[in-house]
């Protein structure tokens, strides 16, 4: 698909979509029974699993003890808030169309149940704006209101704690500001997504998706030299913890080298017509 057309087509989609992003969740629907386990005890199970990722099937195990969780202490919100994480990262990874369309949405669903528990919590919002996001990847009908939330819930959440997921609020808005269609079609603005990338990287310049998300910003301004700086240095502590093992790394050095590639692409020069 030529990028006219690529971009014709999202024009489309963005014009057509008009269902509702949230909708009445249901109620937690059944997990595995907690016993006489403590909720404290489902979240470190859960999180003992969820540090298996890549591991598609322990994050599964992951999101049903963290459900657990959440039924086993009603009035606490961290049982949703990592089950939000845990569906978030499936509705991004399952093989099939149909698990990630069902992930996505119980992603917002549970997203949901948290701002139902703890309307002020920034977690809540922070996380029903990362639901949203996949949604509007897996249903793209939903995209037009979800944008519009999620840079709602993202705004709400920086302002009432701007350093869950190690700047994850402004980071993920400016990777919202920098990718969505421009007004009047959606939130994009270049600009103000560097405002934000450049918060969040600031807040937490040890974070690599941070880097990542700030030369993402910078390429989309016409800075090339500054986005290539900010990704090698992301590109390093990428590699640093990806040897340190930790389990998201390998995609964020994949992220880093992907940034790389298109920044050398661009630079080349162009046969005339």
């Amino acid at each position: 698909m030529t990028a006219v057309s690529a971009r014709a087509a999202l024009v489309l989609v963005v014009a057509l979509a008009c269902a509702p992003a949230l909708r009445k969740p249901e109620p937690l629907a059944a997990a595995p029974s907690p016993g006489d386990r403590s909720a404290a005890a489902l979240l470190a199970d859960g999180d003992a699993a969820f540090a298996h990722r890549p591991d598609a099937a322990a994050v599964r195990t992951a999101l049903g003890l963290y459900r657990a969780a959440a039924q086993a202490e009603p009035a606490r919100v961290e049982g949703l808030d990592r089950a939000v994480r845990a569906a978030v990262w499936l509705a991004q990874r399952e093989r099939s169309a149909d698990a990630r369309r069902r992930r996505a949405t119980e992603a917002v669903e549970l997203a949901q149940l948290c701002v139902a528990r703890a309307p002020e919590d920034a977690r809540c919002d922070y996380g029903l704006a990362l639901g949203l996001g996949v949604q509007a990847r897996e249903h793209p009908s939903t995209v037009a209101e979800g944008l519009k939330l999620m840079v709602e819930r993202l705004r709400r959440a920086a302002a009432k704690d701007p350093m869950i997921d190690c700047g994850g609020p402004e980071r993920v808005l400016a990777l919202v500001l920098l990718r969505a269609p421009g007004w009047p079609l959606g939130p994009g603005d270049p600009e103000s997504g560097l405002v934000e990338a450049r918060k969040a990287e600031a807040r937490a310049p040890q974070f690599p998706p941070n880097p990542l998300a700030l030369a993402e910003a910078l390429a989309a301004n016409g800075d090339a030299a500054g986005a290539r700086e900010a990704t090698l240095r992301g590109l390093g502590i990428a590699e640093a913890r990806a040897a340190a093992g930790d389990p998201d790394a390998p995609e964020w050095v994949e992220e880093a080298r992907r940034l790389l590639a298109a920044a050398a692409q661009a630079a080349e020069p162009r046969a005339p017509p």
